[in-house]
């Protein structure tokens, strides 16, 4: 039997993101809490990434960092961290520093364009049958569309949209890697969850006029819109 040396890979990840406007330790528990109150089991060891873009100050992460775990939570990293002083305190506290990846360009002169090579169209990943409770399929790159119904605690995830010819129960995550114009449409909703581009709605604040409907949820304005297909 050929044993294999250890390595590295690549991963994507769907991570909660907890945007905080000042490192107010009573109101950041509280909307810790509610959050937990809405979905135990979704947010339990749930991974959590602190945005601080809008922080001037540099907070306490160890208090920050002990807060979290309280609740719950697994702090693995802050974004949007805007000074030096900032990465350092938070890698003091044993905490990541990670980028958005939504950096400014800067300004540079104009050159002569050429034209670029048509990028390679991924075909949709297809999945026949149902998607059990504790499974997860991922269409990197692409769609995904199932051509059964996904149990609850089941989780589909897809780089673009996702098409459920079928009852959703468990978790649906589209546009895992920030693709905003990415859709889910399935032909019952009773989900747990439903996620486009980071954007989540957990499955209380769904509308109760559309449960075990046809629906067709997008973005709209950071917001998640969910209408019926008639």
């Amino acid at each position: 039997m050929v044993e294999r040396d250890n390595e590295i890979k690549g991963a994507t990840f769907t991570l909660s993101v907890l945007h905080i406007t000042d490192a107010n330790q009573d109101k950041i528990r509280a909307l810790l809490e509610s959050k937990v109150a809405q979905a135990p089991h979704f947010f339990n060891c749930a991974p959590l990434v602190l945005n601080v873009e809008k922080l001037d100050a540099v907070p306490d992460f160890e208090a920050l960092k002990d807060l979290v775990e309280s609740e719950e939570f697994i702090l693995v990293g802050i974004t949007g961290a805007r000074s030096e002083a900032m990465k350092t305190a938070a890698k003091a506290a044993g905490i990541a520093v990670m980028s958005s990846g939504k950096k400014r360009a800067e300004p540079v002169a104009p050159v002569a364009s050429k034209p670029e090579p048509t990028p390679a169209v991924i075909p949709s990943r297809v999945h026949v049958g149902p998607v059990r409770s504790g499974q997860q399929i991922y269409a990197a790159g692409t769609s995904l569309v199932v051509l059964g119904s996904v149990s609850p605690g089941a989780e589909v995830i897809a780089d673009d949209s996702i098409h459920i010819y079928g009852t959703l129960r468990g978790r649906a995550i589209a546009g895992a890697r920030g693709n905003t114009q990415a859709r889910i449409y399935c032909q019952q909703l009773a989900a747990e969850l439903l996620s486009i581009a980071g954007t989540f709605q957990l499955s209380d604040a769904l509308p109760a006029g559309l449960i075990q409907r046809p629906v067709h949820v997008r973005l709209d304005k950071e917001q998640l819109r969910i209408d019926s297909i008639k």
